[in-house]
């Protein structure tokens, strides 16, 4: 008798939608965009099998129930593939870029200051075509503007008429670094640029009306009453990130100690800040429901209260900003309130799994941000460790035991997404949770709402209250834990051995689990064995930085651009890669020469890292000199030491920098040298340098690698010097559309005729290569880990 196929009802939906958010996570690792004839035939494939899945499903239900797994993974590829198709058809004609273009369009985020000028987002209504509609510019303000008319106070949801100048998407790149044109994509930014301070600017509409831009400037009010309010707070900055969500007013100093003590997560708005506010307007609406019978008799007053608790969440993560924590917050509490209005009984994973599918779906890109990891995760956690949990203890004994489970279980992530976490987080967070939740926040909702002045400085106060000894658990010498970023899949294993040891006593080998832990604490990158270097040319833009690494020393020669007086690629960039790599001090530094682009990020990483020893090409009377202090000594010829059977010699300037000589021809240049091997670190030098240097080293010039001089400008290159190193390869280090048009067209052509490979960092991204006995082709980052929306 033949088995009769009968219609399906599919079960584990949780799994299914997990299984398609991985599949738009496995999309964001495409390196290429696919055809669209590739995702025809692959979207004919997941109708086939979906078919097949119904058909399998009355025979041989385990094997239907995995093709239907199958089908979800496609399906979940398939739709981000689509999204991305759809967001990276909008781009920037390659012929528009660098030229002025006349645009009308409004003011769509709260307008962010910073030292030169404001930046914020534009969406476009009227321009060339074809244009993006979402831009983000910078109205910059100072010498910029002289020969025009002053730059306005901007406000969100203004209408205006600007002359711009835009450019593609594009950012640094390097390892574990920040994907600033992955975050754009995410954004929908999808062209960058600046106002034009000589072109047309007209206010056409002093207020926009919309319901976006109308929530954007009550966001704006509100940060501007804050400001108002708190002139000199110094936690001003965290008041406005509880109330709206702006985080970019919080100093570097102040996150430092967040993250050390675990408690970042307290400072934004967060889904304990959502739901207790939803949990506040459910209780007080539910008990005045009460008091009235007649609204009672028609409607039931818990299902009234937790109605009007989810549309006070809807509209707090309005005003917070939409954030992925807020989001998740807000579609679980519409579960649960929507399963009270229907009288049925939801598990808390089902309801979780809601919320992930539906941020998913809505925002396929979310699965790159960091607050989406930490955000389920930490739900996943709790919900693990309190489901049909019964354990002696009070509250007090209980909230430190779920704190713990919630910090050993996202330990893997943490290291995985910024290479540190905290140890005294339990405890941090038990001070921090129920001041910063239950009276700090209420405080700053209560000033948003109502701007009396005794709200803001309560709010405040209570902050100094909290980070008192808060702060003094962020100074313990062994406060966080901080190392090289581990291999991503010995981080899921410890995740899901994390998650086993949380399983209640009696579970087999259960503290096992915490071997995986172990090994991944214990981890550390490979270095290189003696006799040999590697070399990284870091992508800081219009600048240098190079990391020299032997089998136990390490080296950091200059260290990029400053980007503003609080912020630079010391902090942004080097920082952040040499915690990755997994370096805890350095043996090194050398700045060559005084130009920003150069010493602009040394002073943040002489205060972030130990430096034993400091190499400086600079003035008597520079800043850095005194940082330095005795580490610090000035690089003259003849200088040189030898690491791990790796050679360090500094050929340029030929006698130490006084007062008056501190600028290119007093650059500092150090040659690597590993089994003969050589690698030129050039810097600034110019002509003249280059025809000393010749004259003092002679035939000893001749490299594998070089740092083409002064990212690749006329002044520079000369052709005697060329003729002397004949490099393999020659690397430029530049940024993109650089306002010096580095490297020069005719400098480009004299390095490709000599044969030797070019390579230039901002198409590129960081270069590393190893040199030695034998030396390795060089790998560029944007080859290394490519994905579809580089260069896009």
């Amino acid at each position: 008798m033949a088995v009769r196929a009968v219609p399906v009802r599919f079960r584990g939906m949780r799994i299914m939608t997990i299984v398609f958010c991985g599949g738009a996570l496995a999309f964001q690792f495409v390196p290429v965009m696919p055809s669209r004839r590739a995702f025809l035939a692959l979207a004919l494939s997941v109708a086939f099998a979906g078919l097949a899945a119904w058909w399998l499903h009355g025979r041989w239900p385990r094997i239907g129930r995995g093709v239907v797994w199958l089908v979800a993974l496609a399906v979940g590829f398939l739709y981000a593939g689509w999204r991305a198709d759809m967001r990276l058809s909008e781009a920037l004609p390659i012929a528009l870029e660098g030229q002025d273009v006349v645009v009308s369009g409004v003011v769509a985020s709260l307008p962010q200051a910073f030292e030169r000028g404001q930046r914020f987002v534009f969406d476009l209504d009227e321009g060339p075509q074809p244009l993006p509609g979402r831009i983000s510019l910078a109205w910059y303000d100072g010498p910029a503007d002289r020969v025009g008319p002053a730059a306005p106070v901007l406000h969100a949801g203004q209408r205006w008429r600007l002359t711009v100048r835009l450019k593609r998407p594009h950012g640094n790149l390097n390892p574990h670094g920040f994907d600033y044109e992955g975050w754009l994509l995410q954004q929908g930014i999808r062209a960058t640029g600046y106002v034009r301070p000589d072109g047309e600017r007209a206010l056409l509409d002093p207020a926009v009306a919309a319901f976006g831009l109308a929530v954007e400037r009550l966001r704006e009010g509100v940060r501007d009453r804050f400001r108002q309010a708190l002139p000199e707070g110094r936690y001003a900055g965290v008041l406005i990130a509880l109330a709206i969500g702006d985080q970019r007013a919080i100093p570097a100093e102040q996150w430092r100690v967040f993250a050390r003590t675990g408690i970042s997560h307290l400072v934004a708005i967060s889904g304990m800040h959502v739901t207790m506010i939803a949990t506040l307007a459910a209780l007080l609406v539910g008990a005045g429901w009460r008091r009235s019978p007649a609204l009672a008799l028609r409607w039931p007053a818990q299902q009234a209260g937790v109605m009007a608790g989810f549309v006070v969440a809807w509209g707090y993560c309005l005003l917070a900003g939409w954030g992925v924590p807020a989001q998740r917050t807000l579609y679980m509490l519409g579960c649960v309130s929507l399963a009270l209005v229907l009288r049925r009984d939801v598990a808390p994973s089902r309801v979780l799994a809601a919320a992930l599918g539906v941020v998913v779906v809505i925002d396929p890109w979310s699965v790159l941000a960091a607050g989406f990891w930490l955000s389920f995760g930490a739900v996943a956690v709790l919900l693990l460790v309190s489901a049909g949990r019964l354990g002696p203890g009070g509250r007090v004994l209980s909230a430190l035991r779920t704190q713990w489970a919630v910090t050993l279980g996202l330990v893997p992530a943490l290291l995985v997404l910024f290479q540190q976490f905290s140890l005294v987080s339990p405890l941090a967070n038990g001070i921090a949770i129920p001041l910063i939740s239950f009276v700090v926040t209420p405080l700053a909702l209560l000033f948003a709402l109502l701007p009396l002045q005794m709200f803001a400085d309560l709010a405040h106060g209570a902050m100094v209250l909290t980070m008192l000894p808060v702060g003094w658990l962020g100074e313990l010498p062994g406060a966080a834990w901080q190392q090289a970023a581990p291999p991503v899949l010995l981080a899921w294993l410890a995740t899901a051995c994390c998650l086993w040891a949380l399983l209640p006593r009696g579970t087999p080998a259960r503290l096992v689990g915490l071997l995986p832990l172990l090994a991944l604490l214990l981890w550390s990158p490979e270095r290189p064995p003696d006799g040999r270097a590697r070399v990284t040319v870091l992508d800081v833009g219009q600048g240098l930085a190079v990391h020299v690494q032997t089998a136990r020393h390490d080296l950091l020669y200059d260290t990029g651009p400053a980007f503003s007086s609080d912020a630079n690629s010391g902090e942004r960039i080097l920082l952040p890669y040499l915690r990755a790599v997994g370096v805890h001090r350095l043996d090194a530094l050398v700045v060559s020469h005084q130009d920003q682009d150069h010493a602009g990020g040394a002073e943040s990483v002489l205060t972030g890292l130990p430096v034993a020893r400091v190499l400086v090409s600079l003035p008597a009377n520079h800043p850095l000199r005194l940082i330095a202090g005795p580490r610090g000594e000035a690089c003259a010829t003849g200088q040189a030491w030898e690491w791990d059977g790796v050679r360090f010699h500094v050929l340029h300037p030929g006698e130490a920098v006084d007062e008056g000589r501190a600028g290119n021809t007093a650059t500092c240049v150090l040659q690597v040298e590993a089994a003969g091997r050589r690698v030129l670190l050039s810097s600034d030098i110019e002509a003249v340098s280059e025809s000393q240097i010749l004259a003092r080293e002679g035939g000893t010039l001749a490299s594998e690698f070089v740092l083409a001089p002064h990212h690749g400008s006329r002044t520079s290159s000369s052709a005697a010097f060329i003729a002397a190193t004949a490099p393999r390869w020659v690397i430029f280090p530049v940024g993109y559309r650089n306002r010096f048009r580095h490297p020069a067209a005719d400098v480009w052509a004299r390095w490709g005729a000599s044969g030797a490979g070019l390579l230039r960092t901002d198409l590129a991204g960081a270069v590393s290569f190893e040199v030695g006995p034998v030396v390795a082709e060089p790998v560029a980052e944007r080859e290394r880990a490519p994905r579809y929306w580089h260069g896009r």
